[in-house]
C-alpha cells in the first residue's frame, strides 16, 4: 500500500466517527522566553524595556531580544526571542528536540504552570540567571474566541481532540481549550508537533468535541 491509499484509509476511517465542531488554523510556536522584569532588568540592564516587534494575540508580543539558554551539557541554544510583555514569573518554553541538546526534562504543563519544573540558565549581553524552574514544553491549546466557542459548544478549559487531515493525517487528543475576548481561534503547537504532522503555519485542522 503507497503512503497515499495509507492516508486515504486513515480519513475514511476518521470521517466515520468524528463529529465536526470547526476547522482552525495552526500556530507553530518556536522555543521562546517570558522575562520578569527582574530577570530583563538583570539580563539587559537596569529598567530595560523590550522593544515589539510584531504583535501577537492575548496583549502579548514579540521582542527583538533574544537570550541564550543554557542547560547541564554545557551546551547553548542561542538567539532565543523574548516574548513580551514581562510577566510575574520567568517561563522558558522549549520543544522535546531542545532538551537533548541542554540535557534537561521539562515537564510538559500549559503557560504560567511552572511549580516544580525544570531549572535552566539564561544568558543575556548583561548578565545571566540561574533560573531554579521555569523551563517547560507547552502542552498543545487552542485559543478560542467567546463567539466561535459559544456557535460551537465549546467552553474555557474544555479538553477537545483535533484531527489532521494531509499527506500525514494525525488525530492529537486532549487538547486544551481556552477562551477569551483578544484571542484569535487558532492552534498553538510546537515545532515538534508540527513536523510529526508534516504542519506549517496557517493551515487548517478539525476540532473534535470530546
Amino acid at each position: 500500500m503507497t503512503e497515499q491509499e495509507i492516508a486515504n484509509a486513515v480519513r475514511a476511517a476518521i470521517a466515520d466517527v468524528r463529529e465536526d465542531h470547526g476547522e482552525i488554523k495552526v500556530g507553530v510556536s518556536q522555543r521562546h522566553v517570558h522575562l520578569s522584569q527582574e530577570d530583563l532588568d538583570t539580563l539587559f540592564g537596569k529598567g530595560y524595556q523590550l522593544t515589539k516587534k510584531k504583535t501577537l494575540m492575548g496583549r502579548e508580543f514579540a521582542s527583538e531580544e533574544f537570550v541564550t539558554l543554557v542547560g547541564p551539557s554545557l551546551k547553548a541554544i542561542e538567539r532565543v526571542r523574548v516574548l513580551g510583555p514581562v510577566r510575574k514569573n520567568t517561563q522558558v518554553e522549549i520543544s522535546r528536540t531542545d532538551t537533548f541538546l541542554l540535557k534537561v526534562s521539562p515537564p510538559v504543563r500549559p503557560s504560567g504552570n511552572i511549580e516544580g519544573s525544570e531549572k535552566i540558565v539564561i544568558v543575556g549581553p548583561k548578565g545571566s540567571v540561574y533560573l531554579k524552574q521555569g523551563v517547560i514544553i507547552a502542552n498543545r491549546h487552542i485559543h478560542l474566541k467567546p463567539s466561535y466557542a459559544q456557535e460551537h459548544g465549546i467552553k474555557d478549559n474544555d479538553y477537545v481532540d483535533v484531527i489532521v487531515d494531509g499527506i500525514k493525517p494525525t488525530k492529537f487528543f486532549d487538547v486544551q481549550v481556552r477562551v477569551r475576548d483578544d484571542f484569535n481561534n487558532e492552534m498553538h503547537i510546537d515545532t515538534d508537533d508540527a513536523n510529526s504532522a508534516a504542519l506549517k503555519n496557517g493551515m487548517r485542522v478539525q476540532i473534535i468535541k470530546k
